[in-house]
């Protein structure tokens, strides 16, 4: 009997109260009425999850720029030509819309022979033409762009699908297009991701472009405690040693609707042979009988007697994947379970790619690009009858004995745990914070628990119906200028990415036993947000610094209390929030001091030990352990610049000899500058 491992990392429950998926008068669903409020902003951004609805949304907003705007056309731009069939003819008016979303066949681009280079010319005529609505792929777009200038876009709406492509390096060319457009100022810009982040830590927008844009925010948490069916996601990554044909079994259960993403031939989990390993997962799975004439499926007896039909995306014949892919696309799989059980793919069936009945998304070796992994499990959440259950799960190889496959496992790893810590945040409710003081009020529209709100303590207030905490923090500092408050307000899981994506502090965080928090929470956590907002002020950085370090450190918290309730059974669609609550009212004082004691990074290591062997964690940490340095000038410099604070408020200087460990590093900053200072005086 296979031994099944079940470590999730993350384990969400969710209340299926089906909000989400209800629509108003005009047939809009909750994130597309949240849109279409905002239709007459000339730079919008949709930040909602997959699944939620976006193409539908930019139907709706598209159709009225063009009949009530004044705008004379639209270019839909996606970034490949799959994703272009979300853009195809609906008939709005069947659910109470005033108009119906058309296409040309022969403007949708993305359906045309030939390769982008060569559809240009088709742009064009589209531009010179009476057509009203084209969609294109972001390759030819911006070859459009730079053939015929962004002048010759005036009065157009351009739609940017998938805007995680799009980068403010200067390299990336959509990128420096947008900033032509918005410099220009004669389009409309509407922006849709399902992850407002790159996996190469890139800024997507820079901060003056992004501050023209209206941002629509529609969360996981939102989309998913809004459906029907699914309650329950848990995201977990798991370790194995030798080859992953062999142990996958102990990860992937032939009974789920599975999606098997394998390695990339060049990572280290791959065997360098994709189409053995294809063949020995289906081996493993239970006995080939032959493949389907019809659909191009390997058709497996399991052991328990059940025929899978397992869709095969690896192969390179282009017959047969061809055949496979178009029997994916039949319009009537859509509604049928059954139609296929396993899909086995390298490099495809990730962004864009619609099968709700996916329950298990299995991807082996980790995946450099965070926005890659979030596109994969977007593809576990969609809603769909009967399925109450899905799962993300990273198989990675374990460290072996040599220091170089070493140092390899303990990056995938950090990776790993940088995604897990990412993805909690991306399917919690949404925190708002504010100062504790005497004078608050509770705010209308949220639950205070039991014991209502109350203007001496600590009060965590969550309305259920939008997916948001109001939290009351002492002593937290408020964003002063309007970017700062939208970054508090919008983007604190990019801040949250950026400090993840750090991996000294995640290596400290995980694996130094002598680190103070606080070096973690205020010093490289402010460094992050300085380096990454520098034109905002000082106050305003640690603004910024404490909404996000309040926000991963009270999911952190809430996620501890959550894994001791669920092994105690008492879990439930409550768990996150009851979580957070908890913790908030343990305490006796809820504020900024108390949060900034804690290691954002504790709890990932716990699930860690439990998830890797003895033997493997001991090499990792011995890794990081070795390439660990003493105080650097610029650590050094920001220690100071705490402990300047320190003594504003304390009236003193941090001492070295004191007990609390906080203020002796800050004093061991002092100390090290004091001491480069003299050296350069003797010189």
């Amino acid at each position: 009997m296979i031994e099944h491992k079940a470590i999730p990392s993350v384990s969400v429950n969710y209340a299926c109260n089906g909000r989400s998926k209800k629509s108003n008068e005009l047939g809009m669903r909750v994130m597309q009425e949240r849109v279409y409020e905002r239709r007459g902003e000339q730079y919008l951004l949709i930040k909602s999850p997959p699944a939620s609805g976006k193409s539908r949304a930019l139907m709706f907003v598209a159709l009225d720029k063009l009949h009530n705007q004044g705008l004379c056309k639209a270019i839909i731009v996606v970034p490949e030509k799959a994703i272009g069939s979300s853009f195809n003819d609906e008939a709005l008016s069947q659910f109470g819309f005033w108009a119906d979303w058309e296409v040309s066949p022969k403007l949708n681009l993305c359906n045309a022979p030939g390769e982008d280079g060569g559809k240009v010319n088709s742009v064009k005529a589209f531009l010179d033409g009476d057509d009203r609505v084209l969609v294109c792929t972001h390759a030819t777009f911006r070859f459009a762009v730079d053939r015929f200038g962004v002048e010759a876009f005036d009065g157009c709406l351009i739609a940017v699908d998938e805007f995680h492509h799009v980068s403010a390096n200067p390299d990336n060319k959509l990128g420096a297009h947008l900033g032509q457009f918005i410099a220009r100022d004669k389009v409309h810009i509407l922006a849709m991701t399902g992850s407002y982040f790159r996996g190469d830590a890139e800024p997507v927008l820079s901060p003056y472009d992004e501050a023209n844009f209206e941002t629509v925010t529609y969360t996981y948490y939102e989309q998913l405690n809004g459906y029907e069916y699914l309650k329950s996601l848990d995201i977990g990554y798991y370790f194995y040693s030798g080859s992953y044909a062999d142990e996958i079994l102990s990860v992937l259960n032939p009974r789920e609707k599975t999606i098997i993403h394998i390695p990339n031939v060049n990572s280290r989990e791959s065997t360098k042979d994709k189409i053995k390993e294809v063949e020995h997962i289906i081996e493993e799975l239970g006995d080939w009988q032959g493949i389907d004439p019809d659909t191009g499926f390997h058709l497996v007896k399991t052991a328990d007697g059940k025929l899978i039909k397992i869709a095969d995306l690896v192969d390179d014949d282009p017959t047969k994947r061809d055949k496979v892919s178009a029997t994916l696309r039949f319009p009537e799989a859509k509604d049928d379970r059954d139609h296929v059980d396993i899909i086995i793919a390298l490099g495809m069936a990730k962004e864009g790619f619609d099968w709700i009945w996916c329950e298990h998304a299995l991807t082996v070796g980790y995946r450099s690009s965070l926005t890659e992994i979030i596109q994969i499990i977007g593809r576990a959440t969609r809603d769909a009858k009967g399925k109450t259950h899905a799962r993300f799960t990273n198989l990675i190889a374990e460290p072996d004995a040599s220091e170089e496959a070493v140092t390899d496992a303990v990056n995938d790893t950090l990776k790993a745990i940088a995604a897990s810590l990412l993805m909690e945040q991306v399917l919690a409710p949404k925190f708002n914070f504010t100062p504790r003081n005497t004078q608050n009020d509770p705010v209308e529209g949220f639950d205070y628990g039991v014991d209502g709100y109350n203007s001496a303590g600590n009060n965590v207030g969550f309305n259920e119906s939008t997916g948001q905490f109001q939290i009351e923090i002492k002593g937290l500092a408020e964003p002063k200028s309007k970017d700062a408050q939208r970054i508090c307000q919008e983007d604190l899981n990019e801040v949250i990415t950026a400090f993840v994506q750090d991996k000294t502090s995640l290596e400290r965080g995980l694996f130094d036993e002598e680190m103070v928090p606080e070096e973690l929470t205020q010093v490289r956590m402010g460094k992050i947000v300085k380096d990454k907002y520098p034109e905002l002020d000082e106050g305003d950085h640690e603004a910024i610094r404490q909404h996000a370090i309040a926000a991963l450190n009270l999911t952190q918290k809430a996620k501890e209390i959550v894994n001791e309730n669920t092994r105690s059974e008492q879990g439930g669609s409550t768990a996150f929030v009851d979580g957070v609550r908890s913790f908030a009212m343990d305490v006796r004082d809820l504020d900024i001091d108390l949060i900034d004691r804690i290691n954002p990074f504790s709890e990932a290591y716990a699930i860690l030990a439990k998830s890797m062997s003895e033997e493997s964690l001991k090499q990792v940490a011995a890794v990081i352990s070795a390439k660990k340095v003493s105080l650097s000038e610029e650590e050094a410099r920001e220690l100071a610049k705490r402990a300047i604070r320190f003594k504003t408020e304390r009236g003193r200087l941090p001492e070295l000899t004191s007990p609390d460990p906080w203020e002796k590093r800050m004093a061991e900053g002092i100390a090290f500058l004091q001491r480069k200072v003299a050296g350069e005086s003797h010189g």
